[in-house]
């Protein structure tokens, strides 16, 4: 009777192995052509950066890898983001720069329903811009949320205690409200990588700084009114923007893409569930952090 219920067992830990494995095999993805299959020959890499930018490690192994592909003739950016942290951005947009100064390759940027701050960042170095009339885009500026719960925590009781080496260790403790001379400091700095970005779109879109500067007052704009003042070549869609990719890159007919997507396992897919809907619900940091992020 107990070897019996130890096969059972066994059987059952099997077919939980079987179905675990084929659900990651669904959802993994290779490197394809737009018709599911391999493909050869001139080729459009897509490569997609979407929601918040939180680290810069995948899009720059995509842009490398296809960087280094004699058989990718052009690469397009598909961007649907808000934007994110600071670094991250500027890591993702020098790899976009040095591909398009190197000069082998095409760069093209799409812009999905949204391409701010961070996400706009980006696609300033890219060789053309393509929109949607009605993409959301600009917000050339840069936020930082602190938190403040002093008052929360007289009213319960509890004391915030800092130990620190310097006066300026602990500017944006949530434990206490901030002085003027701290906020001035973390002004100056904000300054500093507001200016920063103001320079790579200047850059990017070979515009005056001066002429930047009157419109990155973090306002949002539509791809239309973006095309108005500089800050976007064409407008059209994913599709329009493929197809100017191919004719830029001197590939005829219809063209072909390619797109690597990570693969998903089971427990990765709920990690991403949660954590996107934490992102969304946009809670002010409790730490000092730059971010070119789109903020309503």
């Amino acid at each position: 009777m107990a070897r019996k219920s130890f096969l059972i067992g066994g059987l059952y830990f099997l077919l939980f192995l079987f179905l675990f494995f084929l659900f990651t095999f669904w959802t993994t993805r290779l490197i394809r052509g737009g018709d599911g299959g391999w493909r050869s020959g001139d080729r459009i890499a897509l490569i997609r950066i979407e929601g918040v930018i939180a680290d810069s490690k995948e899009a720059v192994e995509e842009l490398r890898r296809y960087r280094d592909d004699d058989s990718i003739k052009a690469i397009l950016l598909r961007i649907d983001s808000p934007g994110g942290a600071v670094v991250p951005s500027q890591e993702i947009y020098d790899e976009v720069k040095r591909i398009r100064t190197a000069g082998k390759k095409k760069i093209v940027t799409s812009m999905g329903t949204v391409a701010a701050s961070g996400g706009y960042y980006i696609a300033a170095a890219s060789e053309k811009i393509i929109a949607n009339p009605g993409t959301l885009t600009g917000s050339i500026g840069v936020i930082m949320e602190l938190v403040n719960v002093e008052g929360l925590l007289q009213k319960i009781g509890v004391e915030g205690v800092v130990i620190k080496s310097g006066e300026n260790k602990d500017v944006g403790s949530p434990f206490r409200k901030m002085t003027e001379k701290e906020r001035a400091l973390l002004q100056h700095v904000m300054d500093d990588v507001h200016a920063q970005f103001i320079e790579a779109v200047a850059e990017g879109r070979s515009l005056k700084v001066e002429t930047v500067r009157t419109f990155a007052d973090g306002r949002i704009f539509t791809g239309r009114q973006a095309k108005e003042i500089g800050l976007v070549d064409e407008l059209g869609t994913l599709q329009d923007a493929i197809k100017r990719t191919a004719e830029l890159a001197g590939i005829q007919g219809e063209p072909q893409t390619v797109e690597t997507q990570k693969r998903v396992g089971f427990f990765e897919l709920l990690r991403s569930e949660f954590m996107g809907k934490w992102e969304g619900a946009h809670f002010p940091a409790t730490s000092v952090r730059l971010n070119y992020l789109l903020s309503f």
